[in-house]
């Protein structure tokens, strides 16, 4: 029996991004180094080459209102991609200092 146990994203500045993601999610940072980083289910490795490219996997972070939430990522240093309208379930996309993509969701 196997079970998941941290999410990795590998990036240029773990503490950095930990702190924006701690932030996004509202949680703490549990742990920082020079080379690893992480909150609660999401951990950030040190690799110094930059992202190249779209994610193959993202995140999706469920929010009760979408523009509060969108304001507070943005000031925190999110940039918006795209919004998608799907019915009554839009979501809005956008990617983290380092380039990472995720999602604002409401559903």
């Amino acid at each position: 029996m196997s079970r998941l146990q941290t999410v990795v994203i590998n990036a240029t500045d773990p503490p950095a991004l930990a702190v924006f993601w701690a932030g996004l999610l509202g949680v703490e940072v549990v742990e920082s180094t020079e080379d690893w980083a992480q909150v609660e289910g999401v951990g950030f490795q040190r690799d110094p080459v930059a992202k190249v490219g779209p994610n193959r996997v993202h995140l999706d972070v469920k929010v009760d209102d979408l523009d509060a939430a969108t304001a507070a990522a943005v000031t925190r240093g999110a940039r918006p991609v795209s919004e998608v309208q799907d019915g009554e379930s839009p979501w809005r996309v956008f990617a983290d200092p380092e380039g990472n993509e995720f999602c604002l969701v409401t559903s």
